[in-house]
């Protein structure tokens, strides 16, 4: 007996954007403030890993608040209190600047009337620092903070609450993320993910999509 083909339905076209910000909008790394703070990279490196390190931070991201997650720390080491007090204080010499390449292909899909939405993992409280300072995060229809919802990424939960808040259908939907557990998610629940390495490949792969004109032709025009 013959196998049958089977066509697949067709994928819908997408409508919709959805971009993670830090390391895809905005350059965020806390090496911009600890350079100033450290003469010896080895050791900021070490107070980095051991003492601020990315867990620690993360749990800001998902809704702790700062008093408490300094408060932990410096019972823990008490003798680098200055260095972890900086963290927040300081958080906004941490910034490294827009990514103005990636936030030109947010530009170009808003004006081809592209939906845009933003998914974060991110603190409530310095939040509010980059709302104020990055003009473009005021072009999403809505942007979904961790830190403000009590979820973080790759937690399903949190995808779907921005689907279900903004009415978008997941599988019209495009997802852009620099980590790779979280395009997983985003995949997992029927959006089309990408993996953001590079702004040129990003507008190659949503050009592809239809959702930006090739990179020939933004070029010629």
């Amino acid at each position: 007996m013959n196998d049958a083909w089977v066509d697949e339905p067709e994928q819908p076209a997408p409508d919709t954007v959805i971009f993670d910000i830090g390391g895809v909008l905005i350059d965020w790394n806390p090496r911009y403030l600890y350079r100033q703070l450290f003469d010896d990279e080895t050791a900021m490196e070490r107070f980095l890993a051991e003492v601020c390190s990315p867990e620690w931070n993360e749990r800001q991201d998902a809704g702790r608040s700062w008093d408490e997650a300094i408060a932990l720390l410096l019972a823990k080491f008490p003798r680098q209190a200055s260095l972890i007090r900086a963290y927040r204080e300081r958080w906004d010499e941490m910034l490294g600047g827009a990514l103005h390449d990636n936030v030109a292909v947010l530009d170009a899909l808003r004006q081809r009337g592209v939906r845009v939405f933003a998914l974060t993992n991110w603190s409530h409280d310095t939040f509010v620092i980059a709302r104020q300072r990055y003009a473009f995060l005021q072009w999403f229809e809505d942007i979904v903070v961790s830190g403000t919802e009590g979820l973080i990424k790759p937690d399903p939960a949190i995808f779907r609450l921005l689907l279900a808040r903004g009415g978008i259908d997941a599988a019209r939907a495009v997802y852009i993320d620099d980590t790779l557990r979280h395009v997983d998610a985003a995949k997992a629940l029927g959006m089309r993910a990408l993996q953001f390495r590079d702004a040129a490949g990003l507008r190659r792969e949503l050009a592809a999509m239809g959702l930006l004109a090739p990179l020939s032709e933004a070029t010629a025009s």
